[in-house]
């Protein structure tokens, strides 16, 4: 299997990855994943199957050395399908999207309406691939594991940082990595903290990926009430695992964290930009997507926004989120 090059993704596709790996079905299973998203398989029953691909790795000699009889692609770009093509694995399973269709010998066609494409939930995709090699996963909810120690360790780090014993905590992670687009301003994210606090009392901590650090410390300037922001702290998504399953809620961009609150059912409020509501409209239990409604240039599916505006994130009320938030606390 080859896995998602995205963190979101990647955990959307666990519960595919689990159900081909069950026994019995094939001889022989390896997940190929981009070996700085592995920790976020860590500690769970994928985690023996993993086949690491280095950055710059020639993906075509590890599809060699491994002699696959096939390659389920849970990743969507062309050129995973491609490699895999040129490598002569003889069976390529995937979705018929970006032009590669002729790079696989079975395909998911998605359905399309007026000549463009019907925006199909990811989840719901990766069990379409899956379904190729006659496998259904039993349920579409995201599977992620951390151990106990690696739990308390983070809870230990917080309470060093600054966070009273046994306080209950907002986790915040305000940047994205898909681009600028996806970001909601640092001043409305400190906002809705200070509301949250004044509320319900939660403390807000920040955090994100290596390089966001500008971002964090921005949204803890600006947040007049404590903020623990982890620019200081060595981070990965190993341990964004613990920070999450820790947390009361997360408050969220578009962005893989959303997928590790679902994973853990922790509630979390997702503020959406430039994307398709739909394309991620699984696992909602306890997520509530708060995003502008009405405008012509949305969705646009842009990195940074072309008309300069970026209405879509600037418009985004930090009163709406938090009342997104209220109504998941109230119900947990």
């Amino acid at each position: 299997m080859r896995a998602p090059n995205w963190v979101g993704d990647l955990v959307m596709a666990t519960p595919v990855l689990e159900a081909v790996l069950e026994p019995g079905r094939f001889e022989r299973v390896s997940v190929l994943v981009r070996e700085h998203l592995a920790p976020v398989l860590a500690g769970g029953p994928v985690a023996p199957a993993l086949e690491r691909l280095p950055r710059g790795a020639d993906e075509r000699a590890l599809y060699r050395r491994l002699a696959p009889d096939g390659v389920l692609l849970l990743t969507n770009s062309f050129g995973a399908a491609w490699r895999a093509f040129r490598a002569r694995v003889p069976l390529r399973f995937g979705t018929a999207l970006g032009g590669r269709g002729l790079l696989l010998t079975h395909r998911v066609v998605p359905p399309t309406r007026g000549g463009r494409r019907v925006p199909v939930p990811t989840a719901h995709l990766h069990a379409d691939v899956a379904g190729l090699v006659g496998v259904q996963p039993l349920a579409l909810h995201p599977r992620l594991y951390v151990e106990p120690a690696e739990r308390q360790r983070w809870r230990a780090e917080l309470e060093r940082l600054g966070l009273p014993r046994g306080a209950r905590y907002v986790l915040c992670t305000p940047s994205a990595a898909f681009g600028a687009a996806k970001r909601w301003p640092e001043r409305h994210h400190a906002r809705a903290l200070e509301q949250l606090h004044a509320r319900f009392g939660l403390q807000a901590v920040v955090t994100g990926a290596p390089g966001e650090e500008p971002v964090m410390r921005a949204v803890a300037q600006a947040c007049r009430t404590p903020v623990l922001e982890l620019s200081g702290v060595e981070r990965d998504l190993h341990g964004l695992k613990a920070l999450v399953a820790e947390s009361a809620l997360l408050l969220s961009s578009d962005s893989g964290p959303r997928w590790f609150a679902a994973a853990f059912d922790v509630p979390c409020v997702t503020v959406m930009g430039p994307n398709f509501p739909e394309l991620t409209a699984s696992s909602l239990e306890r997520c509530r997507v708060v995003r502008v409604e009405g405008l012509e240039c949305a969705p646009c599916l842009e990195r940074v926004c072309p008309l300069g505006h970026h209405r879509c994130m600037e418009q985004l009320e930090p009163e709406r989120v938090v009342a997104a938030a209220a109504e998941l606390l109230t119900r947990a």
